[in-house]
């Protein structure tokens, strides 16, 4: 039943971000939260608590406008994962995109400690015309 939660607890935070709601996605992490993406993306790299992970997107703001279109979010190996896809514009170059995505959270007493953000790097660096 715990990870039912923890999956719902995740789908909560995708509606409020979607929704713009900033605040209830701050407050759904952990003081401690640990947000990690592959540094060959320039939003990339490790970010702690509800301030790392604001500077991380608004960062990644600063680089491309998305929306995630969500295909699963499922509980396996004591986390939760987001597969889908995510699609927008890279600001500078102006090249649209459409980019496969895995997210994986870790999730303890109803808030992420841990999330990790995975996406086809060769795909989105085209885009952002790094590669």
């Amino acid at each position: 039943m715990e990870k039912h939660a923890d999956v719902a607890t995740v789908r909560v935070i995708y509606d409020a971000m979607a929704a713009g709601d900033f605040a209830r996605v701050l407050g759904l992490l952990d003081d401690s939260c640990v947000i990690t993406q592959d540094t060959a993306v320039p939003w990339g790299g490790r970010f702690v608590g509800p301030d790392g992970f604001a500077h991380f997107g608004l960062t990644l703001r600063e680089h491309i406008e998305s929306q995630v279109t969500i295909d699963a979010v499922f509980a396996a190996d004591g986390d939760v994962y987001e597969v889908g896809r995510t699609r927008g514009t890279a600001l500078r170059s102006g090249r649209s995109f459409d980019v496969a995505e895995v997210h994986r959270w870790t999730i303890r007493d109803g808030k992420a400690v841990a999330a990790h953000f995975a996406i086809d790097n060769a795909a989105m660096l085209e885009a952002l015309a790094l590669l």
